[in-house]
């Protein structure tokens, strides 16, 4: 499955060893997860990164290694009703490359948390993994 990760999980789980957003990441390659982010998603988490406790910069270092870069999708070419948001580029990418968003962004996200668009299911990391536990899909844990 191809899980797409927003900044704002790659932050939490840069700021933190415990929490829903390192536990998808350390769990992916168990679970058969491809971890998938793009350049608009690294250029977020790298400008905030420093606003995160020490150690956050060794975290990505280590974390940057289990994601897969995909391009950057701008454009979509079916009807959107979508606010325009600076986040339209990780919905549009996430949808091109994945069957699964992971965010915690309530704001840009809002609307769409716990839903679908196009198929793609936007979620929040825990909210994720409760899926994969109840559907008997979360191995190892």
């Amino acid at each position: 499955m191809n899980v797409f990760l927003d900044s704002s999980v790659l932050l939490a789980a840069c700021g933190s060893a415990a929490g829903a957003s390192r536990a998808v990441i350390d769990a992916a390659a168990g679970q058969g997860w491809s971890l998938l982010t793009s350049g608009y998603v690294t250029a977020e988490v790298e400008a905030n990164l420093a606003a995160l406790p020490a150690g956050a910069s060794d975290n990505w270092a280590q974390i940057q290694t289990k994601l897969e870069a995909v391009p950057d999708v701008l454009t979509f070419e079916w009807p959107v009703v979508f606010a325009p948001a600076r986040d339209r580029p990780i919905l549009f990418t996430a949808s091109a490359w994945a069957e699964v968003l992971l965010t915690l962004d309530r704001h840009d996200f809002a609307d769409l948390l716990g839903t679908s668009f196009y198929g793609l299911a936007i979620l929040k990391p825990g909210d994720f993994l409760q899926r994969q536990r109840t559907a008997g899909r979360l191995t190892g844990r």
